[in-house]
């Protein structure tokens, strides 16, 4: 099966929780993708038109992410989880897809959200990923969700 790395970036540490879940149920290493300036809680106040979340978006900024992954390459499955931002991937999930050439990659999205569902986050997200990869599944859990089974059919 090769190597299996769970990739995630969690503003408030609801992804964070499902995301060392859904990795120990792989059974693969795990690499949080951390901005090199924390997001504090005004910065993610999307009701706020002035806010860091909502200047990122709307000039498709660039976020600068703390570390990278060593080894890379070695993966042949990676798991990338996010928060829900505007209906897509935050600007840092498409930094992270940028600094690495994906092909022969096995990519399963997976996110977190108050209310919205996956939508056009596969689409949404082509642009950023370099090399011949397969996005296999994308699909938004509740905090509590049993990802047993999803991971399963992902892992087998």
């Amino acid at each position: 099966m090769g190597k299996i790395l769970t990739a995630y970036f969690s503003a408030e540490g609801t992804t964070a929780g499902l995301a060392e879940r859904i990795s120990k149920a792989a059974g693969g290493d795990i690499f949080e993708i951390a901005p090199e300036e924390p997001y504090s809680k005004a910065d993610i106040n999307w009701k706020n038109p002035l806010s860091r979340c909502n200047k990122e978006k709307i000039g498709k900024k660039d976020i600068p992410i703390k570390g990278k992954v060593e080894g890379f390459e070695e993966y042949t499955t990676v798991f990338v989880g996010f928060p829900i931002w505007y209906y897509g991937a935050p600007n840092i999930i498409n930094s992270f897809m940028k600094q690495y050439d994906w092909s022969g990659k096995r990519i399963a999205l997976f996110a977190t959200s108050g209310g919205s569902d996956i939508g056009k986050t596969v689409g949404k997200l082509r642009p950023y990923v370099s090399g011949d990869y397969r996005i296999i599944a994308a699909e938004v859990f509740k905090p509590d969700a049993d990802i047993t089974e999803w991971v399963k059919g992902i892992v087998k």
